[in-house]
């Protein structure tokens, strides 16, 4: 003889409800995986773009004229990125999303004027900078670990690693805040949606009831 109760627990596995769970389980799983995989395709395009880009052709002009030019740029997508966030229906992932998106872009960035300071002027740093050297240095300065290794002789060397920490802690600092932001600004607005919609229904719903009664 089976036991009703579990009989009653393979109904609830098996039944609407559970048919109901898996669908509203898959897509936020598929959701995280798309936005995963976004994350780690901009990170590869990016740095497979750092590569590639024939940053030999320029000197010094151009450098600062990729710092200034790629500056502007982080500013405009961290800034289209909020908004996105705010609009989606999965903000937290699309602020992770966001956030590799972001920081690629600023340390890749910086691995570039590295590099063309040190094409233009070789003794801007303690040892001549491959551009695998210059993403090195760039990224053991935005971690603050500095092993010593590779250091900034010139002016403009030190100005453009100085320019990195400033932007580093503010990155850090405020972008962080602003995506948390962002997320909680995305996740009131979806709560509102299903209330508006259930009092948009019921005020509907009462000139029924009235007209009928």
């Amino acid at each position: 003889m089976s036991d009703p109760s579990t009989a009653r627990t393979d109904r609830a596995r098996s039944g609407p409800d559970a048919r109901r769970w898996r669908r509203r389980l898959r897509p936020g799983r598929w959701a995280a995986v798309v936005a995963v995989a976004r994350a780690v395709l901009i990170a590869v395009g990016l740095v497979t773009a750092y590569y590639l880009l024939p940053l030999e052709e320029r000197g010094t002009a151009g450098a600062s004229a990729l710092l200034v030019c790629g500056l502007v740029a982080v500013l405009l997508v961290f800034c289209w990125e909020v908004r996105v966030i705010v609009r989606s229906p999965h903000p937290r992932l699309k602020a992770v999303e966001a956030l590799a998106a972001t920081l690629v872009l600023y340390l890749v960035l910086f691995a570039g004027a590295y590099y063309l300071l040190d094409r233009s002027a070789p003794d801007s740093f303690s040892e001549p900078l491959t551009r695998t050297d210059a993403l090195y240095f760039t990224l053991t300065t935005f971690s603050t670990v500095g092993y010593g290794d590779i250091t900034a002789r010139s002016q403009t060397g030190r100005v453009l690693t100085m320019l990195q920490m400033a932007g580093g802690l503010l990155f850090v600092g405020i972008a962080a805040r602003v995506l948390a932001s962002a997320v909680r600004t995305g996740l009131r607005q979806q709560r509102r949606g299903p209330s508006a919609q259930q009092r948009s229904g019921t005020d509907a719903g009462t000139p029924d009831r009235e007209a009928g009664s």
